[in-house]
C-alpha cells in the first residue's frame, strides 16, 4: 500500500506543491516540480533529491517501481485523485506522478574543478522550452557542464524540466552567472570560447576540416530572437556559424546547439582530440 487514504485537495501539503509552479515560491523554497514517470524517476535516483510524490491510484499501480524507488530515496509518498494531480500539474495532460524536488544547481567553481572538455553556456536565452532542449542537447553530446547565465530563463521552469526528460539530474548546471564571469572562468580553466552565430566569420565546416574543434571547448548560445549581442561575441575566441547548404533561411537555437555540440564531441573523439588521449 502506498498509503492508508488519498490526501485531501485541501491539504497544506497540496497547496504548497502547486505554488511551486510560480516562480518566487521555486526562489524561496528551493524547490521545484518534476511530472511524469520519467522526470520522477530520474529524481528518486538523484541523491537527496525527491522531497515528496503525488501519485493518482492508477499511476501508483502502473509505475509501482518508481513509487518503491521514491519511498527508498526517503520521499513522502501520497495517494491523490486526479483532479488534485490536475490542480499540481502545469501540464494539460498529467501523467498521474508530481514530485517535488530540491534545487540542485552546481556552484560555477566547481564546474571549473571538475575541467571540463565541452560546456554549453546559454547566455540570455529565454524560452524555458529551448533552455530544457540544449540542455537535453549537451547531456546526449556528452558534455560535462551547461552554463545558464543571469540574463537567462529559470531553470526551474517547468516547462525548461519537461524540456530536459530528465537530462536535469544528468549533468551539472549553474545558474546566475554573468556572462563575462563565464567566459573568464572557462578561459582560465583552459576551455576555448565558441560563439554560435548565424553570422560568424568562422565556418563550422571549415573549422572541423581544420582539425580545430577537438580542444576543450564551450559554446556560447545567445537569445532566441536577436542572438548574442556584439560585446559578447567580442569574448569569444571564434564566432562560428552552422553552414546552410540548403534553402532553409536559419536553424532555430537548439537545431543549432545539437549540430555544434555534436561537432565539437566527434572531434574530441577524434585521434589526437582532447578525448583521444589516454591519461598517463
Amino acid at each position: 500500500m502506498v498509503g492508508p487514504e488519498l490526501i485531501s485537495p485541501k491539504s497544506s501539503r497540496v497547496s504548497a506543491a502547486r505554488r511551486l509552479a510560480k516562480r518566487n515560491f521555486r526562489g524561496k523554497e528551493r524547490l521545484f516540480l518534476a511530472e511524469g514517470p520519467q522526470a520522477v524517476r530520474e529524481a528518486a535516483g538523484h541523491a537527496d533529491t525527491l522531497v515528496e510524490l503525488f501519485a493518482t491510484l492508477d499511476a501508483a499501480e502502473r509505475y509501482a517501481d518508481i513509487l518503491a524507488e521514491a519511498r527508498d530515496a526517503g520521499a513522502r509518498v501520497h495517494l491523490a485523485d486526479e483532479d488534485v494531480i490536475a490542480d499540481i500539474s502545469t501540464t494539460v495532460t498529467p501523467q498521474g506522478l508530481v514530485g517535488v524536488c530540491r534545487f540542485l544547481d552546481t556552484p560555477f567553481e566547481d564546474v571549473l574543478a571538475a575541467r571540463p572538455q565541452l560546456v554549453a553556456v546559454l547566455a540570455n536565452v529565454r524560452d524555458p522550452g529551448n533552455a530544457g532542449t540544449v540542455l537535453r542537447c549537451a547531456d546526449a553530446a556528452g558534455a560535462e557542464a551547461v552554463v545558464l547565465t543571469d540574463a537567462s530563463v529559470d531553470l526551474y521552469n517547468p516547462k525548461s524540466v519537461r524540456a530536459s526528460v530528465g537530462s536535469l539530474f544528468h549533468l551539472p548546471v549553474a545558474v546566475g552567472v554573468p556572462v563575462e564571469r563565464a567566459v573568464q572562468g572557462l578561459k582560465d580553466a583552459g576551455v576555448r570560447i565558441l560563439a554560435a552565430d548565424g553570422a560568424g566569420e568562422h565556418d563550422l565546416d571549415t573549422e572541423l576540416d581544420r582539425g580545430t574543434m577537438g580542444t576543450p571547448t564551450a559554446w556560447i548560445f545567445g537569445n532566441e530572437a536577436w542572438g548574442l549581442p556584439e560585446e559578447t561575441r567580442e569574448l569569444a575566441d571564434a564566432v562560428v556559424r552552422v553552414p546552410i547548404h540548403g534553402k532553409a533561411e536559419s536553424l532555430n537555437l537548439a537545431t543549432a546547439a545539437a549540430v555544434c555540440l555534436y561537432a565539437s564531441a566527434r572531434a574530441q573523439r577524434a585521434p589526437g582530440g582532447c578525448r583521444s588521449v589516454t591519461p598517463s
